[in-house]
């Protein structure tokens, strides 16, 4: 068992359950004796190599359990991807400062630093635990059943359409609304959870793992608008076309680019309005609205799952209990046993870094619009406790029978 600091940094979007994970780690490190000082990363990786740390061996446990039922990330976080030469610096500020443990909460570009620091330190022989610990609304991250901070996202997606869905109802039309997901679905999937009767929406769904086709779509809606006289749509801001351009792409000149060169999906409502107006335009109707959820879906407050909670608190603190014990490197993956219960592993770095999990076809129905019970069966004890529900009217068996129009 090495001795010596730990340092903890997050990284990636914030979510509503990091600081569960940040906080596990470090109550969990402050009882080893081997362990000097619990230094926490301002801003990830840049705050690393700026060396803007926090001495969070001198916060109170109350105030890092208030901070751990905080959503969005205490430390604050980084969109940077280090690269080798990046990660070369970060190294020597974790040995100029006498760090032998560093965990990393983050996704997939998160643990490929933690794999190229780890490579630095064993070429340099100096003495280094790095833990990648699991985080991501995008549920992307492979070797995991699901990943910390998409159970509570699912959450506020379900019950977002679940709201959409009784306006619509009252007041029909048509309703598009894009959720976060370059490459996997997942969290718009998690849409139709908040169904309960067999017309509500979302009545399509359109996911990465698909080709997106305007006109099939424009078919799809004129098709369940007939049907149902009003239509609930949920949309992957990653749909795609069939060379894999994204269909947000097509405005590419109009829309950012993030650190690592990828069009700015999330912050703009682009998609949204190139949908409805083809909808308004092409299909000749009047009543089309369309949202983007946005960032709403990472940090939202009030709309947390109990289930995301533990868990995140749990791979922060198995984090540090393999570390400590185990003395390896890693990343920690949550892995599902039983209906419901699960059990954490340490995977190699080099098997989670950098690669990317899409829904497996199980999940997605043969129209490629829907899912299926096996992804509700999935999804629903990652909801947690407590989901609210919708209830009707019985506008069938109650009419009162008309006197003037019969």
């Amino acid at each position: 068992m090495l001795s010596g600091k730990v340092l903890v940094a997050q990284g990636g979007g914030p979510t509503a359950v990091i600081n569960q994970s940040m906080v596990g780690a470090v109550l969990e490190s402050r009882k080893f004796l081997n362990v000097e000082r619990v230094y926490g990363a301002l801003h990830g990786v840049r705050g690393i190599v700026d060396e803007e740390f926090l001495d969070l061996t001198q916060e109170t446990t109350h105030n890092l359990e208030m901070v751990a039922e905080t959503p969005a990330s205490a430390l604050g976080s980084t969109r940077d991807k280090p690269d080798l030469a990046y990660c070369h610096e970060i190294f020597k500020v974790l040995r100029a400062h006498g760090v032998a443990y560093f965990f990393y909460i983050g996704g997939n570009d998160s643990s490929d630093t933690v794999r190229i620091v780890s490579e630095e330190a064993a070429k340099a022989g100096y003495p280094l635990r790095c833990i990648h610990i699991p985080k991501t609304i995008d549920n992307d991250l492979v070797e995991n059943d699901h990943t910390p901070g998409f159970p509570s996202a699912a959450r506020f997606v379900a019950q977002s359409f679940m709201g959409a869905n009784l306006d619509n109802w009252a007041l029909p039309g048509v309703y598009i609304a894009v959720v976060m997901g370059r490459h996997a679905g997942f969290l718009t999937a998690a849409s139709a959870l908040g169904k309960k009767f067999p017309d509500d929406g979302p009545h399509l769904i359109y996911l990465p793992e698909r080709t997106f086709d305007l006109e099939r779509f424009l078919g799809d809606v004129k098709s369940m608008y007939e049907r149902y006289g009003r239509c609930v749509v949920a949309v992957s801001e990653g749909i795609h076309d069939g060379t894999g351009l994204p269909i947000a792409a097509k405005l590419a000149s109009q829309l950012e680019r993030d650190a690592h060169g990828n069009v700015q999906l999330s912050g703009t409502g682009a998609l949204a309005d190139l949908l409805t107006e083809a909808v308004r335009s092409k299909l000749q109707l009047k009543r089309v609205r369309g949202d983007t959820l946005g960032y709403l879906q990472r940090s939202f407050a009030g709309c947390v799952s109990d289930v995301d909670q533990r868990e995140a608190r749990e791979v922060g603190e198995k984090a540090v209990q393999y570390a400590m014990w185990d003395d390896c490197d890693g990343s920690v993956t949550i892995q599902r046993t039983g209906f419901y219960s699960v059990d954490y592993k340490l995977m190699p770095l080099a098997t989670v870094a950098g690669k990317t999990r899409t829904m497996p076809n199980e999940f997605i129905a043969a129209s490629g619009t829907d899912i299926t019970d096996a992804f509700r069966l999935y999804l629903r004890p990652l909801l947690g406790s407590r989901m609210p529900d919708a209830y009707r009217l019985r506008t069938g068996s109650n009419r009162v029978p008309k006197i003037l129009h019969k």
